[in-house]
């Protein structure tokens, strides 16, 4: 089903930046005649969910965009039969080439870039996400990250020759797994969705896709750009719907070969059970995170401040990677809070569209409450505050940028994914000690280190649990590098050679010959 629900924020939302950005004049009339999908995409067409609807809403003004159809265990049902018959041995999608695969692939990625400008218009109105953010780095990942996939394919699955001993011949195959169920976050609706379906279709699979209930627009037009690609109906199939439904059908479903999630270690806890309790099927989590970012007293100083600064309040905090336990040693720790505290204030907040605007809103109202929850149990628990520390505006789910001083290991806000813009700085005094406590956590996803120190830098990188460790930046992800979690921050990675070996089976052939010679 196609509906037109942009139209009545346009204008209130597009016009102050189409008058300082003038290259959005290009996307203008696209944008007055967008039609928003906002149905199941099984077979490769629209295919309602019986009626039932949920809202989709803009987060900065708590408007509801439009209606979307809800998916359930019926649909899920319908969309693992599409993507099973199209993984069918001798269906065009098993017969094709790879050369011609990563030429689908390719054009899909231009269709993105093509479309760059509109997607990222619809993340900001659906996300809350910054729209100078979406386009640069969301889009750009987007288009990255398949380009990446389609050109590392033939090299990736060619088959390898182990010398068998005797008179035989041996040779391993990477052969897809089959049909994979993918549950995508709220949080980076498109570029997870890319994440997933990218290394999927690149080594062959076929793909159930359940977008996050908050975000699903930008993976719904997506489905129309795969379409247009010619990808053969049933390789893609996307049901937007709520988890208990949609997303627990996909985890016990006996006819998915292979889950991938990105969320709550929570909810990663669930979907392994399922697994477990069905068929065993293949499971790959990237969930929570509570990431230390370690500075030593020979860093450059602004330079940590800004970077660390970026590394927690980038999307309003909404990243499972972000710095949220910010330990700096004992004697610049007063100048660095003091910097920091300052960063901060200079945030503009508002509506994510708008020129000049720092800082969006927060998803929806359960994760805006979750927040301020968090930095009420700082400021009882003895944290300082030292600047924000509450709501902003009267519309929309704005919190502004919080920085808070004094924070200990037990705090709440030092122990809890908080996911939202609020910083805390804890003082540590040597490097025996700061380690202990950065890997004092449930947690493994990431970990930053400053210093101009090589052999520290070597030494905490190798002895920190986490499975990507940036030292002197942060958030610097190449699709050719691998992306995962240690500990509850899940397991499998994705991106890189390491994540396309989470979409393959290696199957061994050996074959008995007359005689084997050098």
């Amino acid at each position: 089903m196609l509906r037109k629900g942009l139209q009545h924020l346009q204008h209130a939302l597009l016009l102050v930046h189409l008058q300082q950005h003038p290259s959005l004049h290009m996307l203008w009339p696209r944008l007055s005649d967008l039609k928003i999908h906002t149905g199941d995409i099984i077979w490769g067409i629209s295919s309602p969910s019986y009626g039932k609807k949920f809202p989709v809403f803009n987060p900065a003004t708590e408007e509801k965009i439009c209606e979307v159809e809800e998916g359930d265990k019926e649909d899920i049902d319908k969309a693992v039969k599409a993507a099973r018959q199209a993984f069918q041995i001798g269906s065009p999608w098993r017969t094709m080439n790879a050369s011609e695969r990563g030429r689908l692939i390719y054009k899909l990625a231009d269709l993105i870039e093509r479309d760059r400008l509109l997607l990222a218009t619809m993340e900001s109105i659906n996300g809350g996400k910054l729209f100078s953010n979406s386009y640069t780095l969301d889009l750009g990942g987007c288009v990255a990250t398949l380009r990446y996939c389609a050109g590392g394919l033939t090299r990736y699955m060619a088959a390898q020759y182990p010398l068998v001993n005797g008179n035989f011949f041996g040779y391993t195959r990477h052969e897809p797994i089959g049909v994979c169920g993918q549950i995508i976050p709220w949080n980076f609706p498109l570029f997870m969705f890319i994440w997933k379906i990218g290394p999927a279709l690149c080594c062959g699979n076929t793909v159930v896709v359940k977008p996050a209930e908050q975000t699903p627009l930008t993976a719904l037009h997506v489905a129309s750009l795969i379409q247009e690609a010619g990808f053969p109906p049933g390789v893609v199939n996307i049901v937007p719907g709520y988890g208990p439904t949609a997303g627990a059908a996909i985890s016990s479903h006996m006819d998915i070969d292979k889950v991938a999630f990105t969320g709550s270690t929570e909810v990663g806890k669930m979907i392994k059970e399922a697994a477990g309790k069905s068929n065993l099927k293949r499971v790959t989590l990237e969930l929570g995170g509570k990431s230390p970012f370690i500075v030593f007293a020979d860093s450059d100083l602004d330079s940590a401040v800004e970077v660390a600064h970026q590394a927690l309040f980038y999307h309003q905090g909404q990243c499972c990677i972000a710095a949220s336990r910010l330990f700096v040693e004992e004697s610049i720790y007063d100048e660095f809070v003091r910097r920091s505290v300052e960063r901060a204030k200079k945030y503009v907040l508002g509506n994510p569209l708008t020129p000049g605007v720092s800082q969006g809103p927060q998803i929806d109202k359960k994760q805006y409450e979750k927040i301020l929850d968090l930095i009420e149990s700082g400021k009882k628990e003895g944290a300082k505050l030292e600047c924000g520390g509450g709501p902003w505006g009267n519309k929309g789910f704005f919190i502004q940028p919080t920085v808070f001083s004094n924070v200990t290991d037990e705090m709440r806000i030092a122990k809890e994914e908080i996911f939202g813009p609020v910083q805390q700085i804890m003082k540590f005094k040597s490097l025996d000690d700061v380690i202990k406590r950065a890997n004092n956590t449930h947690y493994g996803l990431a970990a930053g280190i400053f210093t101009k120190d090589i052999d520290k830098a070597i030494t905490v990188s190798s002895a920190l649990q986490a499975g990507t460790v940036w030292v002197n930046c942060y958030s610097v992800v190449s699709p050719q590098c691998p992306f995962g979690g240690f500990k509850m921050s899940g397991n499998g990675r994705e991106l890189g050679e390491y994540g396309l070996q989470e979409y393959t089976e290696v199957k061994m052939v050996t074959m008995k010959i007359s005689q084997k010679n050098s």
